[in-house]
């Protein structure tokens, strides 16, 4: 073993000679220093945030339905359908309350008709009334002289009576008549009114959502018939927990985010349902929605409420290195860079918060360049 040892140190001195004779020294070869900037880590107040899931809902909507019952002989639109205010949409059969309408139509027509021969009466009646009026002014001068009998002039007194009554009569059957005519003129407008009830008409611009029924089913009151929602008229609905409560107000601004549209939206609270959830322990809260385009009822969201602020630890995104699901920050520490583990959070306005791994204070290269690695002499620029 000792005989072993001897020959490799002869070896190794060989081999030394061989590559530089007396020059045993080693030659420390050193990288050349990359300039970088950095920034300095420090802690800000960043609002502190509560997001809460939602759905979008309507604003307005209506449930189309019958007031009368009655088949259905048409149904001018489908589900997604765009409607106008005004416009037809269902049509019923209105054959029987057609034959209503025309039956009261002729009633009153009727009773029209009968005016003219109650004015005749009338004007005959007044002319019998004149001339009996007439008669007995004469038979009474006639009878204070003594010209004519008392049967005569009680004749005559009796024909005025009966006159005077029958011209009341006529009267009398004028105003009966014209309360028949104003009943029937009633029971017109009252027809009509239901016929009416056969047609359903938009209550507003927007679009069909739901079809519920199809031509020849039996429309009945209250049974919902067609569904809709006023177009470009959104807000979205979202339950917080009740210890939310106390710290949110309405007409406080928030913003809104749609997965499904890769935007998001500012919005106001306009309704905060004061009744908790007794099964949830939440209660619900109502956002108005500017218009645009790609929303709709039914659409998935996210809220976000600001609660007051809150310190935070943030870097700018470019001096995060991502590799897979580790994330990393390059510090300065004597002149060398050296990588750093760290956990990140909330990202806000370029900035991202870091959680662990950082302290207030340390220098972080910012932009990070390409040939940066773990332990490289860097040179930080001023």
């Amino acid at each position: 073993m000792k005989r072993a040892a001897i020959l490799l140190s002869l070896t190794y001195a060989g081999w030394l000679a061989g590559c530089g004779g007396e020059h045993t020294a080693r030659e420390t070869v050193e990288l050349p220093r990359i300039t970088v900037e950095t920034v300095t880590t420090q802690r800000a107040e960043w609002p502190r945030v509560h997001e809460a899931t939602g759905t979008v809902r309507a604003r307005v909507t209506a449930a189309l339905s019958a007031k009368v019952m009655g088949y259905i002989r048409e149904i001018t639109v489908d589900a997604g359908d765009r409607v106008k205010a005004g416009q037809l949409l269902v049509r019923l059969d209105s054959r029987d309350l057609d034959a209503g309408y025309e039956r009261a139509q002729a009633a009153l027509e009727e009773a029209r008709s009968a005016m003219a021969e109650v004015e005749n009466a009338i004007n005959a009646a007044q002319a019998q009334l004149e001339l009996a009026e007439v008669t007995f002014k004469r038979m009474k001068e006639l009878y204070e002289k003594n010209s004519v009998t008392q049967q005569e002039y009680d004749e005559a007194s009796a024909r005025l009576r009966t006159a005077r009554a029958n011209h009341e009569m006529a009267l009398s059957k004028k105003q009966q008549l014209a309360q028949k005519i104003r009943q029937a003129e009633k029971a017109v407008e009252s027809a009509a009114v239901m016929r009416s009830y056969t047609e359903l008409k938009a209550p507003f611009d927007g679009v069909v959502t739901e079809r519920l029924a199809d031509p020849g089913s039996l429309a009945a009151p209250g049974v919902p018939l067609l569904k809709l929602e006023r177009d470009g008229s959104y807000r979205f609905e979202a339950r917080l927990e009740e210890s939310l409560m106390p710290r949110i107000r309405a007409g406080e601004k928030v913003s809104v985010s749609f997965d499904a549209l890769g935007r998001s939206f500012p919005a106001r609270i306009t309704e905060i349902v004061p009744a908790v959830d007794a099964a949830s322990r939440a209660f619900l809260v109502r956002i108005d929605l500017p218009s645009a385009p790609g929303l709709k009822s039914g659409l998935f969201g996210r809220a976000r409420f600001e609660l007051g602020a809150r310190p935070v630890l943030a870097v700018p995104e470019g001096a995060v290195v991502r590799h897979g699901q580790l994330r990393s920050v390059f510090v300065v520490e004597e002149g060398h860079a050296r990588a750093r583990l760290v956990t990140l959070g909330e990202e806000r306005d370029g900035m991202v918060e870091v959680l662990t791994g950082l302290a207030a204070g340390e220098q972080v290269v910012y932009p990070v360049p390409p040939q940066l690695v773990d332990s490289s002499p860097v040179e930080v620029r001023p």
